[in-house]
């Protein structure tokens, strides 16, 4: 296999092995156009990196006056676009050629991915579309029409691009290309909320905070998000402690005044994950709220082991109409150390639901919970016969952590893991077991 048939089909590793014997990483492919020119209409990731770091050159110039990396621009992939940052872009380019990139990103932008395809190809008929996954986790629409594919990621792209040219773009015009898109995980957002918190600084945070007014609960929710990647985030925040003091004022006022369910479910999200004085009263406060994307926020908002008061919350919720309310309210109430008899009943029937995610969510709850009631013990067993490997992996988890003496068996019932699973703590499960039950020497 040459360099071009390695790029081809995507082979990375067979790439950097081919370049450390001296294969040459500006190789022209049948087409006559480096092999770079490849991986990125193959938004192949990984290999552009490779090839970048074995020395491929991102701006030779084509015959058709782009270069690899103008091309990675119009090709709308913030992940593509990424793989290229080895190269210090933002360093080595000339002004005229940041403005050029600056530009190109920014009229697909705002033409629109599809209609800038139209009036570049010419063709009439319908796009196909369909979302596909950008890098790890982000998502991205993906249009393809006249013989060309391209992601509408270039919001995205251009926000990554003014932050590695230094370029302090507003604040209102990045939440505006945030909130284009409805969908959280859409790389416009991504690249927003992260270039927020890189920016860190105490007039930023205020400005973008400031839309929790907007009269857009698109804007309001942004803003919501935002604040959690900082709350993850905090380790890298040089102001966390000034961050987490205005966040204690902020977020009670907010949810008392937020008139949106979803967006008001974000807010009690936030409440609990910083650990807010008043999370639990809130809580029980929205225990009835007639949004079921309110409710279920509500049992993560109580500390375990639950109280008398919050125990009840937790067990009305896990008789909810909504299976997703009675999925969180199953998780909180197995992983309990102790069940009443009442709660066992409930927790039986919550493992035996008829909701798919009821049942991941109780089975989930009562592998890491310690109730060893013979008759929770034996739902877990009856979990081993379950089609879904991810049941019968909580159940055997749940069997391992009561010493339970069919453990091995139950691990063999599981099967193997695929790469989705293998690293889950549960699969550990088998070997702790072992190390508890079984003799040494």
């Amino acid at each position: 296999m040459d360099l071009e048939e390695a790029v081809r089909a995507g082979d990375a590793e067979r790439v950097r092995e081919l370049l450390a014997a001296g294969a040459d990483p500006d190789t022209a492919g049948g087409d006559g156009l480096p092999v770079l020119c490849a991986a990125v209409a193959a938004y192949a990731v990984e290999t552009i990196r490779v090839l970048v770091e074995g020395g491929a050159d991102p701006d030779r110039r084509l015959p058709d006056g782009t270069t690899p990396l103008l091309r990675a621009v119009e090709g709308g992939s913030p992940a593509v676009w990424g793989a290229f940052l080895y190269s210090e872009s933002g360093e080595r380019l000339s002004q005229a050629e940041r403005a050029r990139l600056l530009e190109a990103a920014r009229h697909w932008y705002e033409t629109g991915a599809e209609a800038e395809l139209r009036r570049l190809t010419g063709a009439q008929g319908p796009a196909r579309t369909g979302i596909v996954r950008d890098g790890e986790s982000d998502r991205v629409e993906e249009v393809t029409l006249g013989g060309r594919t391209v992601r509408a990621g270039h919001g995205a792209v251009l926000t990554r691009m003014e932050w590695e040219f230094r370029i302090l773009t507003p604040v209102e015009e990045l939440v505006d290309r945030a909130v284009r898109y409805e969908d959280e995980d859409h790389v416009d957002r991504q690249a927003a909320r992260w270039i927020f918190v890189l920016r860190q600084g105490a007039e930023t945070w205020s400005r973008v905070v400031d839309h929790h007014r907007h009269l857009s609960p698109a804007h309001r929710a942004f803003v919501a998000q935002f604040l959690r990647l900082g709350e993850l985030m905090t380790d890298v925040i040089v102001n966390a402690r000034w961050y987490r003091e205005r966040l204690e004022v902020l977020l009670p006022d907010w949810a008392d005044a937020e008139p949106d369910g979803g967006v008001l479910a974000l807010v009690l999200g936030l409440l609990g994950d910083q650990g807010h004085p008043q999370t639990r009263a809130f809580g029980l406060r929205y225990a009835g709220h007639p949004d079921p994307r309110v409710r279920r926020r509500v049992p993560q908002m109580f500390d375990q082991p639950l109280d008398p008061v919050t125990a009840r919350a937790v067990r009305d919720l896990g008789r909810d109409t909504d299976g997703g309310v009675r999925a969180m309210a199953a998780d909180t109430l197995g992983s309990e150390d102790e069940l009443g008899e009442g709660d066992r009943t409930l927790m039986l029937a919550l493992l035996r639901d008829g909701d798919p995610e009821v049942r991941r969510s109780a089975a989930y709850g009562t592998a890491r919970g310690r109730d060893c009631s013979p008759e929770v013990t034996e739902a877990l067993v009856e979990l081993l016969d379950a089609d879904e490997q991810e049941l019968r992996l909580s159940a055997a988890y749940g069997l391992a952590g009561r010493d339970d003496p069919r453990t091995p068996e139950a691990y063999a019932r599981v099967g193997p893991l695929g790469p989705e699973l293998e690293s889950d703590p549960r699969a550990d499960g088998l070997r702790r077991w072992s190390l508890r039950n079984e003799p040494t020497g």
